[in-house]
């Protein structure tokens, strides 16, 4: 699988996927993350004008996941304040948004994953508490679960951390 920046010719599949995610999370109990529009096409564009957002393309050259991931830049706002536990660490970290699947192939997360650790050692992630799916998916990958981080507009989220 290859990784790439997202082109702004690759929005119409992204927000096919976004669509898809939406659909797998409603029928796996998930019924109140990516509600009202989000993510928008606003976001996704604003991603890709950051050079923060990637596609998962198959040996078809068929885009098949995406990603958010951010490096190098300043923390994460929302994981300043961290409850009921805390970060494994406070280095430097990446930070994974907006992963989604087609469904078409197995592998994206481990695909991103693997990619993303070429560039930094240290990932956070947050889900929503109903997403047991991604939850799961986590744990399997080393992720350690570290505590509540709020988002801006106060949404709780289960926040997860890996050492690369």
């Amino acid at each position: 699988m290859e990784i790439r920046n997202t082109l702004p010719e690759d929005m119409d599949c992204v927000m096919f996927i976004f669509e898809q995610a939406k659909q797998f999370m409603r029928l796996n109990g998930n019924l109140h993350q990516w509600t009202g529009g989000y993510p928008s096409k606003e976001v996704l564009e604003a991603d890709i004008s950051s050079n923060s957002s990637f596609v998962c393309v198959d040996d078809q050259k068929e885009v098949v996941g995406t990603f958010c991931f951010r490096y190098g830049f300043s923390p994460e706002p929302t994981y300043n304040v961290i409850y009921d536990g805390g970060w494994l660490n406070e280095k430097p970290y990446g930070v994974i948004h907006r992963i989604a699947s087609s469904g078409k192939v197995g592998g994206v997360f481990s695909a991103c994953l693997e990619w993303c650790s070429r560039y930094v050692d240290n990932i956070r992630i947050d889900t929503h508490r109903d997403n047991r799916v991604m939850q799961e998916l986590l744990l399997r990958h080393g992720f350690r679960r570290c505590g509540i981080i709020y988002l801006a507009n106060g949404d709780e989220r289960i926040a997860f951390q890996k050492e690369v």
